[in-house]
């Protein structure tokens, strides 16, 4: 079943080569770094917490006490929900996007034309979206340019590149960059950022309806409560950082919370009240960081050496 999924996405990216000469964030070129085993043991059942370890780069579950095991599968960025993975791998001379099922075993792979950025498993595990920088290595001032991908993995549909979608009725600026897709319930909603015109707006997706519509500005990598009423994000300040935030959907209020550091990160939501972050320590790794979401509390360590959280419910 993969090979023939990855025989129908390789034949649908080569013919949308042909219909344009856009690139949708795949290249069918580059060979991709041979698949990991699976651990024996290591699920993605929990209870527990997926995350990066940033030492050893590898895909890892920090257990409730403390404890963490690693995989073999070494990643960028890391997700997972309801028994579906997903690892966002970098090797030399490629990358590609790993989905892998509760057992850590390969399902399919893809190859990436940028450097991976974000990941994201919607709550059913059926949608897997990804995000790579093509131009650029940060979102923070400068050039940059990204691409973020769909794929629906109980249909083997794929959108390469939400430029692709209209915007408000029409095509999107020629400007258009998309990143950090986060799903509703139903599989088929989303939410993700656009920067097109100077702008970087919240804009709210409809997968089959290939549409995205703008919610507001100044919202960026937003990531859905799990109750479907609030998304937690980061909005950029006038230095140049980035402040954790909550945006109540009812109403559009927002709530600055009590992480006053420079949160660089797609936040994901440990329950209704908690968000989880990473942040950078000093050389190459980061820590995983908790706080409240309803602005009170302090932020709290979570996980050392650690990066790209999201809860095993």
């Amino acid at each position: 079943m993969k090979h023939a999924l990855n025989r129908r996405i390789l034949t649908a990216l080569a013919a949308t080569a042909l219909l344009t000469t856009v690139a949708v964030g795949y290249t069918v070129l580059r060979a991709a770094p041979e698949p990991a085993p699976a651990v024996a043991g290591l699920t993605l059942d929990g209870p527990g917490l997926l995350i990066r370890d940033t030492g050893t780069g590898r895909l890892a579950v920090q257990t409730p006490d403390g404890r963490r095991s690693e995989s073999a599968l070494r990643c960028a960025r890391v997700y997972a929900a309801a028994g579906t993975g997903v690892c966002l791998r970098e090797s030399p001379g490629a990358y590609q996007v790993t989905v892998v099922d509760r057992d850590l075993r390969e399902r399919t792979s893809l190859p990436l034309n940028g450097v991976p950025s974000r990941a994201r498993v919607s709550t059913s595990g059926r949608m897997v979206s990804w995000t790579v920088f093509v131009t650029g290595d940060s979102y923070n001032g400068g050039r940059f340019s990204t691409r973020s991908g769909i794929l629906d993995t109980r249909t083997d549909t794929l959108v390469g590149n939400l430029e692709d979608f209209a915007v408000d009725g029409h095509e999107p600026a020629g400007d258009a960059n998309f990143w950090g897709v986060t799903f509703t319930v139903d599989d088929n909603r989303f939410y993700a950022t656009m920067s097109a015109g100077g702008h970087r707006s919240l804009v709210a997706g409809d997968f089959t309806a290939r549409s995205l519509r703008t919610v507001r500005d100044d919202v960026e990598c937003p990531s859905l409560s799990p109750d479907g009423t609030r998304l937690a994000f980061k909005r950029r300040l006038p230095d140049g950082g980035w402040r954790l935030s909550v945006l109540r959907l009812a109403d559009l209020a927002e709530l600055a919370l009590a992480e006053t550091r420079s949160v660089d990160d797609q936040p994901a939501w440990l329950d209704d009240a908690t968000v989880a972050y990473g942040l950078p320590h000093d050389g190459s790794g980061a820590d995983v960081w908790t706080v409240p979401a309803d602005g009170g509390g302090r932020p709290a360590l979570l996980a050392r050496d650690a990066e790209s959280p999201a809860a095993l419910r």
